[in-house]
């Protein structure tokens, strides 16, 4: 009884599931919120739309809070974007999420996956890295700011296989 008490207090089980084009506008509303240029509702629905690109929402209760994107060639695929409701995170929902959504690219035959993260955003860098995620390269200067501040990229690795 207490477990599914605690469980309702915290607004129901996380899960992660396909995103449909009803998801694209709270997609994009959660892309913004999270990123200095946010994506489009149109984009998401192209990319939902495609069939090179796996998108995941991440549900707690009836409320998507987060998603994953990733683009897929032949056995390999890049991350393109993940994120989670600024009032969910440290909850450990981004690894279930991002845990997931690998376990899915496995499933399609991926062996390796790339990122690209904002050198500075350590949240992000500790989740990708306990996920095991190394960096094999840097970008300079690959992340434009709306005040013009232009921010270093971390390239990251993982293999699957």
């Amino acid at each position: 009884m207490m477990g599914w008490l605690s469980e309702w207090w915290r607004g129901g089980s996380a899960v992660v599931e396909p995103a449909t084009l009803r998801d694209a506008a709270r997609l994009a509303q959660l892309h913004g919120a999270s990123f200095a240029r946010g994506w489009g509702e149109g984009e998401f629905e192209s990319m939902i739309g495609e069939r090179n690109t796996l998108v995941h929402r991440l549900r707690l209760g009836g409320k998507t809070i987060g998603f994953a994107v990733s683009r897929v060639g032949a056995d390999e695929a890049e991350i393109l974007s993940i994120a989670v409701d600024a009032a969910y995170r440290g909850r450990g929902l981004s690894r279930t999420l991002l845990m997931t959504h690998l376990g899915h690219l496995a499933g399609r035959g991926i062996r390796t996956i790339f990122l690209e993260v904002e050198e500075n955003n350590q949240p992000a860098r500790r989740l990708y890295e306990r996920a095991g995620f190394t960096v094999v390269g840097r970008r300079e200067r690959y992340y434009k700011q709306p005040n013009g501040e232009q921010l270093n990229a971390l390239l990251m690795r993982r293999d699957l296989s």
